[in-house]
C-alpha cells in the first residue's frame, strides 16, 4: 500500500491508479476511491481484508467465546476453500466460479451469524466492535467473490511491507521531512524486485546508471522490475 501523508490524503504513489485496491478499513483509501470514482464508471474497486475481520473475533474469544467461535468457524470454512483453490492451482476465472458456487452460501450464513452476535452484545464490547467492523465493511469483504485475481485478504501485502512496518519508528526521524515518501518509494521498488525474482542491488545499480543517459525519459516502463533483466556483457 502507498504511504499516507495524513488522514484522507494519499501520496502520489497512487495518483492515476485504476483497478482493484485491497486494504483494511483505513479511511484514506475510501477517500482515494471516492475521488477516483467521480464518473459513472468506477475506476477503483475497494476490497476488504477478511483477515482483519477475523482478527477482531479472535480478540473477542475471551469475553464471548461461544459467539466468537461460531463466527470463526464459518470464516475458517472460507479459508479452507481458498486453500483448496491454491492447492489445485486454479486460474482466476476458475477460482471466481468456484468461489461463487462454494462460498456464497457460507458468506450468507456468516452475515446472519454476525448480526445475531451483534444483537447479543454491547456496542463497546470486543464482540460488538468486531461485529460492527465486519458489517460496516461487508460489501468490501465479499467483493473478492467477483474478482478471481484477488485474494480473500491482503496478507500478501501485509507481509511484503512488514520490514518497513517494523522499522518505521526507528525511521521516523532520519533527517528530512520528505524521508517517509522516499523510503516508501525505495521499499516499493525493493519489494517489486523480490516479487519478480530480481536482485534489488543489481537492479538499482543498473537502472541508476542508465537513467541519466536515457534520451527518452518519458517512457521508463522497460526499466520496471517486471520487465528488467541484467544486461549481458
Amino acid at each position: 500500500m502507498a504511504s499516507i501523508a495524513r488522514y484522507g490524503e494519499l501520496t502520489s504513489l497512487l495518483d492515476g491508479y485504476q483497478g482493484l485496491l485491497q486494504s483494511d478499513a483505513y479511511g484514506a483509501y475510501e477517500n482515494f476511491a471516492s475521488q477516483s470514482n467521480t464518473t459513472e464508471q468506477n475506476k477503483v474497486t475497494l476490497l476488504g481484508c477478511m483477515a482483519h475481520a477475523r482478527r477482531k473475533f479472535y480478540e473477542a474469544l475471551k469475553s464471548h467465546r461461544r459467539e466468537a467461535e461460531q463466527v470463526l468457524k464459518l470464516i475458517g470454512k472460507l479459508y479452507a476453500c481458498e486453500a483448496d483453490y491454491l492447492k489445485e492451482g486454479l486460474d482466476p476465472d476458475d477460482r471466481q466460479a468456484r468461489r461463487e458456487d462454494e462460498q456464497t452460501r457460507i458468506l450468507k450464513w456468516l452475515k446472519v451469524t454476525i448480526r445475531i452476535c451483534q444483537n447479543r452484545s454491547l456496542p463497546q464490547s470486543a464482540l460488538g466492535k468486531a461485529c460492527a467492523y465486519a458489517l460496516g465493511q461487508w460489501t468490501k469483504l465479499i467483493a473478492y467473490l467477483e474478482h478471481g485475481v484477488a485474494e480473500i485478504d491482503n496478507n500478501l501485502q501485509e507481509n511484503a511491507i512488514r520490514p518497513s512496518a517494523l522499522g518505521k519508528k526507528n525511521f521516523l526521524f532520519i533527517g528530512h521531512p520528505d524521508a517517509g515518501q522516499r523510503s516508501a518509494i525505495i521499499y516499493s521498488i525493493a519489494v517489486s524486485c523480490q516479487r519478480h525474482g530480481v536482485n534489488p542491488f543489481d537492479y538499482l545499480r543498473d537502472v541508476l546508471t542508465r537513467l541519466p543517459n536515457m534520451t527518452n525519459q518519458d517512457d521508463i516502463s522497460p526499466l520496471a522490475p517486471s520487465k528488467w533483466s541484467l544486461p549481458t556483457t
